[in-house]
């Protein structure tokens, strides 16, 4: 800690340590400076920079796919598959497909999806409500 100093100044004392002066924070009143070697430091950054890319995790979409006259036992796995992919920190991308004239009762698709909404209530949020695309209505959950 030296305090306030001239750039120039600065720059002939890092000349005479045989070290490069680095700005660390150009924003701040008056800009922040340090003696100290470069090469070392752009290293150390990048370092810092692959440690957090490792820890960070990759949310991916899971798509679980439904049908409007879904039996109970297949309800049941396709909610419990839901609910791994959730604790895994997934999102779940819940895909109801109709089929012939299953179009003309979609009301029994909304049942089914507001049935899987109640029934994921506990751990997630609905990112995406229903909405029909084409012949298959979707809905995205993610995780609280």
């Amino acid at each position: 800690m030296v305090g306030v100093l001239s750039t120039r100044d600065a720059i002939a004392r890092a000349y005479a340590v045989g070290l490069d002066l680095v700005e660390i924070s150009p924003n701040a009143e008056p800009p922040v400076a340090k003696i100290l070697d470069y090469g070392k430091f752009k290293y150390e950054q990048q370092k810092k920079r692959n440690e957090a890319r490792k820890k960070q995790k990759i949310v991916e979409i899971k798509e679980v796919k439904v049908r409007p006259n879904i039996d109970e036992n297949d309800y049941n796995v396709k909610l419990r598959q839901m609910k791994s992919f959730i604790e895994d920190g997934d999102k779940v991308k819940v895909t109801l497909r109709f089929r012939g004239r299953e179009m003309a009762h979609q009301e029994l698709g909304v049942k089914v999806l507001e049935r899987i909404r109640g029934d994921m209530e506990t751990d997630t949020k609905v990112e995406q409500m229903p909405k029909m695309e084409n012949r298959q209505m979707v809905m995205v959950l993610s995780p609280k």
